[in-house]
């Protein structure tokens, strides 16, 4: 990805939807799906005297910034800790590459929350921000002799992500970055950590292999319909991972069970998309519903509300639903078979007072507009 004219740009990078494979893929060799979705983060960059951010959904304008060991801004605003560290990877990659860094301004702007309300949908909007960040930065002292590859806005994107939260996937990185339908298998994030800690040379770390890192881009059955409804109720993440962890650490036998019950439905999964068999792929849902249905008693988590329950429940009526990220809220998703189910299916929802959301799959990650 590179920019011949560095005056003015955009960078735009997708939102995402977890289809299956929920908390398992916080470990090591457990796949998951993901999907992009076409609500975008837009970040543009253009020459300015100074440094500075403007993100105009939180009304923060013209913050200030310069970089001494970090990135410090002219505010404290605990929102910033993610473009704040996205902005430190991208200058400190571009020292590296001996490449002179400019002073710029920087504009984001999200279409991740709900238009009305401003509530999150849960489409993962740290990664799309962290990525579209990072790749404005690259793209805006780019030339004609500088490319920078998705792999590298990849491995960028996750170990700033990584040094602002400590923890996650990356799968949600995977979808901002490369689009469409993505088999994932996390990275190990305690090896990165300890190389970019031991290491601190990031064009080292992005060169070489990531253990257990498994990106694929998969095509679903051409018969499969994919449908999403939102509960109005934001998920909040942190404390639902928190649970999940003092499950694994109290009950070793309940969560390895979880992890290889998680691990053949979504193996399932993919072997129905690589089969066209949407009937396969219906079944396959269901069965990751039924896995994390399990998890959310064992670990007394609450993965599925009861608005979340209702959309899975009248999903089923016409194929399968679950969940789909964190759970506790957000979105739940449905795999039926054509137009005129979706159209009775979001009658019920509507009914029930669930939202139907018209997100298509954004077949292209991060791009320049």
């Amino acid at each position: 990805m590179y920019y011949m004219d560095n005056s003015c740009l955009k960078v735009k990078a997708p939102g995402k939807l977890m289809i299956a494979g929920e908390y398992a893929v916080l470990e090591e060799n457990q796949k998951a799906v993901v999907i992009a979705v076409n609500r975008y983060i837009t970040a543009e960059i253009e020459k300015n005297k100074e440094n500075s951010i403007t993100i105009l959904n939180m009304d923060l304008k013209d913050i200030t910034w310069h970089i001494d060991k970090e990135v410090e801004f002219s505010i404290f605003d605990s929102r910033l800790e993610f473009i704040k560290n996205a902005i430190f990877i991208a200058i400190k990659y571009l020292k590296e590459n001996f490449i002179t860094i400019k002073t710029f301004k920087l504009k984001i702007e999200s279409e991740l929350n709900d238009d009305m309300t401003n509530k999150k949908y849960g489409l993962g909007s740290s990664a799309a921000i962290v990525v579209s960040v990072i790749s404005a930065i690259l793209s805006f002292h780019s030339g004609k002799k500088v490319e920078y590859s998705l792999d590298e806005i990849f491995k960028l994107s996750a170990i700033a992500h990584l040094k602002t939260q400590k923890s996650g996937s990356g799968a949600d990185i995977a979808a901002a970055v490369y689009g469409g339908w993505i088999e994932y298998s996390a990275f190990n994030g305690k090896w990165v950590l300890d190389k970019l800690y031991n290491n601190k040379n990031l064009m080292k770390i992005v060169k070489i292999p990531w253990p257990n890192l498994l990106i694929n881009k998969i095509s679903p059955p051409e018969s499969l319909k994919l449908v999403i409804g939102w509960t109005k109720k934001p998920a909040k993440t942190v404390p639902m991972i928190e649970k999940f962890q003092y499950f694994k650490e109290r009950n070793r036998k309940g969560y390895n069970n979880f992890l290889r019950e998680s691990s053949i439905a979504v193996d399932k999964l993919i072997y129905s998309f690589n089969e066209n068999n949407y009937k396969k792929s219906i079944d396959s849902l269901m069965k990751n519903r039924k896995v994390l249905q399990k998890l959310s008693h064992d670990a007394k988590m609450n993965i599925e509300i009861d608005k979340l329950k209702d959309l899975c429940d009248i999903a089923e009526k016409f194929g399968s639903g679950k969940s789909s990220g964190a759970g506790g809220g957000d979105c739940g998703i449905a795999f039926i078979k054509s137009e005129e189910q979706a159209k009775e299916l979001y009658e019920l929802w509507k009914e029930n007072d669930i939202i139907s959301l018209n997100l298509k799959i954004s077949k292209n990650g991060v791009s320049i507009n």
